[in-house]
């Protein structure tokens, strides 16, 4: 029988710092929830919200797959390997930090908030080369169906990282019902609904709601209404 675990949108970590509007799924800087520190090797949801021209100066990281995915506005990025760029809903964008990696990420715009997520994976391999990737995703293709947008292979159009997990968007339309099948059972799967409500094995998900799916190998989202959604199927087990 599967397993849940239900994260509702008002449960999560808050932060507010004036300038960033954070909520946070998992434990994470000065939010801790011993019961919340991660879902298999997906150790951070960051449900970011940066002010106009504001943004985070340039800190370092390693031995992690940061993944960003904008949901609404411009976000800009700049590293120490030269990179330099700015995203918006339609991109996502993966750093593996390795051996060590500095960036900074800010606001490209003095007038309007950028919308983000900012999730954080534990690699299966440490101390590799930082590497830095944007890709476009293709959201019509996610229209009643799973758009595969990350995977641990190097595909054309998919973001890969150093992990064996699997992130999926759905744009499911109201009354439309879909089965994921997982890539492996041994998997467990977190789904967080980005807009409108859906249903899983008769748990209820509205806007921002999480849910861990584990102890199976498939189960179906039904739309309550027109609903967008991120799947991320994770190893349950640290490995490294």
């Amino acid at each position: 029988m599967a397993n849940y675990v239900y994260h509702p949108a008002d449960s999560r970590g808050t932060v507010d710092h004036g300038w960033l509007h954070s909520k946070h799924s998992f434990s994470f800087g000065s939010y801790y929830n011993a019961e919340r520190t991660n879902f298999g090797v997906l150790r951070v949801l960051n449900d970011d919200q940066v002010a106009a021209g504001a943004g985070f100066g340039k800190h370092p990281h390693d031995n992690m797959e940061i993944i960003s995915i904008p949901l609404s506005g411009a976000l800009t990025h700049q590293d120490n390997m030269g990179n330099g760029s700015t995203i918006e809903k339609g991109n996502i964008q993966v750093m593996s930090a390795g051996t060590g990696i500095q960036h900074a990420e800010f606001n490209a715009s003095q007038t309007e908030e950028v919308k983000f997520l900012q999730i954080w994976v534990i690699p299966n391999q440490r101390n590799v080369e930082p590497r830095y990737q944007e890709t476009r995703i293709f959201w019509s293709k996610a229209k009643n169906d799973f758009l595969t947008i990350l995977s641990p292979h190097k595909i054309e159009d998919i973001a890969w990282i150093h992990q064996d997990a699997y992130f999926s968007l759905g744009d499911f339309d109201s009354n439309f019902e879909k089965e994921y099948t997982l890539y492996d059972e041994a998997h467990g799967v977190y789904v967080f609904v980005l807009s409108g409500k859906i249903e899983i094995d008769g748990q209820v998900l509205d806007s921002r709601d999480g849910l861990g799916i584990s102890n199976t190998d498939k189960f179906t989202i039904k739309a309550l209404s027109n609903a967008e959604f991120l799947l991320m199927e994770v190893p349950l087990q640290i490995t490294n």
